[in-house]
Formats: structure tokens, C-alpha cells, sequence
């Protein structure tokens, strides 16, 4: 099997990459990084020191991917499977890799920093960042409200990488920063990602480890 992927289930950018390669029924070996192994996290580690994952190891190529929309514009050029998920129209090229963007940067950003400030130290947490990163993915949800009126999937009637990367965004950021009804299209947008099969398999598969995430 010539690709592996190093990943783990409860990541949203990992998801991302998981959703990617379920669309494209892409066959490739799993390996779940686990930080609290000191012998997984040094191996981990010497693939790719930068230590954040997913990372995409192509052994076929000798190629060692990093980054959630590299690894996906990657498998479009190398392995497209079932499906291409940048398409072929410059126009929607551009335009799913602008929503793609604007997920990773500014809904699952400011949704990472939220979920994390839990992990902080007794004392230490930072209220006043928490509180900038509600306040930016309410900014978020409703330039999103705009964007995908009258639209099916992020770029319209076609499923692209973007929404790859809405799916595990919206997820978790409806978590901390609930849509509510002024982002009724954003919520119905969401509903689609959710019964999606490539990433209602994702989030299956992150149901075991999801008692590691705080409220």
C-alpha cells in the first residue's frame, strides 16, 4: 500500500484529509499519532519534526506530505480516485481553494483556540482571546450566510475540497458557537456535510475518542 496516513481521529484538519480520501475510496494505511507514547511521538517526529499532523506519507513516490489542503490538491494530481476534488474550471479552481482558506483560517482557527484555552493551566486561561475567537466566527458564520445562498455545496452544485474543509470546521465550531437561526443556510449547509458518507465515517470514527474533547 503506498500511502499512509499519520493523523488522528479527533483532529478537525485530519478529518479534512479522511473525508478527502473516503470521496475518492482511496485504499492507504492508517497510523494514529499518539503524543502520550514516547516512542510514537519520536517516530512521528522524524517523519516530520514540525510535529503537527496529518501528514501523508507517499512511499510509492517518496513523497512526505504535510498540510490538509496540500495533501488534498496532492492525491487530486497524483491519486485521483473516484473523484477530483479541485476542479478543472480555473474560476471554481480558484474559488474552492478561497473557501478552503477561509474555513481552515477563519472557523477552524479561532474553534481550535476556544477548544484548547480548556487545556491550559488552572489560572492561566485566556478569556479575553476566547472571547475575540467567538466573536470572529460569529463574523464568519455570517459572511458564510452570504456566500452560500442558493448553493449546495460551497462552490455550488459540486463537491470540492472545500467542503472537505467546511465539514469538520462547521462541526466542532456549531460546538462552541452554536449556528442559532440567523445562520439558517449555514445550518442547512452543515446538515448536508453532516450526511455526507465519507465524513459521517470520519466522525464514526472519531466517536471513541471524543470524551478527550472538553465542553
Amino acid at each position: 500500500m503506498s500511502l499512509k496516513l499519520y493523523f488522528h481521529p479527533l483532529s478537525s484538519f485530519c478529518q479534512k484529509v479522511l473525508t478527502a480520501l473516503y470521496e475518492k475510496d482511496l485504499p492507504f494505511e492508517k497510523s494514529v499519532v499518539d503524543f502520550m507514547d514516547p516512542a510514537a511521538s519520536a517516530s512521528f517526529t522524524e517523519i516530520w519534526p514540525i510535529r503537527q499532523f496529518p501528514v501523508l506519507r507517499d512511499e510509492a513516490r517518496g513523497k512526505t506530505i504535510p498540510e490538509s489542503s496540500l495533501i488534498i490538491e496532492y492525491l487530486d494530481q497524483h491519486y485521483p480516485g473516484k473523484v477530483q476534488l479541485l476542479p478543472a474550471d480555473p474560476e471554481l479552481a480558484f474559488r474552492a481553494r478561497q473557501l478552503d482558506r477561509f474555513f481552515d483560517l477563519h472557523v477552524q482557527v479561532p474553534m481550535q483556540k476556544i477548544v484548547t484555552d480548556n487545556f491550559r493551566p488552572e489560572g492561566q486561561n485566556d478569556t479575553f482571546g476566547v472571547e475575540e475567537c467567538k466573536k470572529k466566527l460569529g463574523v464568519a458564520y455570517g459572511i458564510l450566510e452570504k456566500e452560500i445562498v442558493n448553493r449546495t455545496w460551497a462552490t455550488g452544485d459540486h463537491y470540492t475540497m472545500a467542503d472537505c474543509a467546511a465539514s469538520p470546521a462547521l462541526f466542532y465550531a456549531n460546538l462552541s458557537v452554536p449556528l442559532g437561526a440567523e445562520h439558517s443556510n449555514v445550518s442547512r449547509y452543515l446538515d448536508r456535510l453532516m450526511n455526507r458518507p465519507s465524513f459521517a465515517r470520519a466522525i464514526e470514527e472519531a466517536q471513541p475518542y471524543f470524551h478527550l474533547r472538553p465542553e
